[in-house]
């Protein structure tokens, strides 16, 4: 039993709040430590999270042998590492610099974190404009990079990389909202991405295929019976008022 004890432990890099987390805890998984950047994201972490590890500061000064001994694990141990690394300089709607960026070499800090920790399997999530930035350039650096044999203790460990573009709309979210996952296993296992679960097909229920689907989920169905929002304040519609400037000026 002792193989096994940290079979559910994961890593989470670039943590955010914690909404990857959630979902893996939801699926009976156990987060060990976070590492973030964001001081808001750390304190709302410490805020809903008061037991969790949390390391606060900038992946690229922070070692794999740090992350480990925070979270209690040796290398082989983690079940999975997962994140999302910042995707401005990938997104459709930023400057585009991709690898070129320092935000976008952060990629390369998650890819690092993966082969020296060396977990079962890893999960990176980003926006979709990686997938085509400069022809497609970034990501298969990023899949040959992650794909090479890597060698520990006199044991080579190799991960089979897969990607695919889900949509959350797909899967129930009322939400428009493509990305790009990067998921691979030194197990030596096949896998596959899941099937979607809803449709934006006319009907409640479709069998599209052989596969029932539902209806995908509006915004009216997720908050329609939330009570009447109050009138925003004037910090709110002072805000708003800069949100157009802020898109055509940073992307986002």
């Amino acid at each position: 039993m002792e193989a096994f004890k940290n079979i559910n432990k994961i890593i989470s890099l670039f943590s955010g709040a914690g909404g990857m987390d959630i979902g893996f805890e939801m699926a009976g998984f156990e987060t060990v430590v976070a590492v973030e950047y964001d001081i808001s994201c750390c304190d709302t972490l410490r805020k809903n999270r008061p037991q969790l590890p949390i390391i606060h500061g900038d992946i690229s000064k922070i070692t794999t042998a740090e992350i480990l001994r925070v979270g209690g694990l040796k290398p082989t141990e983690a079940a999975v590492v997962v994140g999302g690394p910042p995707c401005q300089s990938f997104s459709l709607a930023g400057k585009r610099m991709g690898m070129n960026d320092p935000r976008g070499k952060l990629v390369l800090e998650f890819i690092r974190v993966v082969k020296e920790s060396l977990p079962k399997v890893f999960v990176m999530e980003n926006v979709r404009g990686m997938v085509n930035w400069q022809d497609g350039k970034a990501i298969e650096a990023i899949m040959s990079e992650i794909s090479e044999p890597i060698y520990f203790e006199g044991t080579e460990y190799m991960y089979k990389v897969k990607k695919a573009i889900l949509n959350a709309a797909d899967y129930g979210v009322p939400q428009y909202r493509e990305r790009v996952f990067i998921i691979g296993n030194r197990l030596n296992k096949n896998f596959e991405f899941p099937e979607p679960t809803h449709t934006d097909l006319r009907g409640e229920t479709l069998n599209i295929f052989g596969h029932n689907k539902q209806k995908i989920r509006t915004v009216g169905d997720a908050i329609s019976n939330l009570p009447k929002a109050d009138a925003p304040s004037e910090t709110a519609l002072r805000v708003s008022e800069t949100i157009k400037e802020r898109i055509i000026k940073h992307g986002y």
